[in-house]
């Protein structure tokens, strides 16, 4: 049995979310909870959020016991661009894109 937690439209790269997703796979949630507190990134403050809510639905909805999940999987996907202008010189405009990310944590329990 397994638990999902869904962040959609975060307004971070997903390049940027994907290091710390790394970082945590695989992990027993307390480890990763952990990590996550301690690693200076700013995707590293969405991910722990996403990650209590993960662990919540698995108790809640799935009766679950929480000590005994880790973070099965976990990925960042790229969700729509919003495209900005620049003003740069000789009357020229170049393009800003603001990247935004769907993330999602899945937690198992241990076998």
């Amino acid at each position: 049995m397994e638990a999902k937690a869904h962040l959609k439209y975060a307004r971070i790269s997903p390049r940027k979310v994907k290091i710390v997703c790394d970082l945590i796979r695989g992990k027993d949630t307390k480890t990763a909870k952990a990590i996550l507190m301690q690693t200076p990134k700013a995707a590293s403050e969405l991910m722990l959020k996403l990650l209590n809510s993960a662990v919540a639905n698995a108790e809640n909805n799935h009766e679950m016991d929480p000590d005994n999940l880790f973070v099965s999987e976990t990925f960042a996907n790229p969700g729509p661009i919003l495209k900005r202008i620049r003003p740069v010189s000789r009357g020229r405009a170049y393009r800003i894109y603001k990247r935004t990310s769907h993330i999602t944590i899945i937690v198992a329990e241990k076998e």
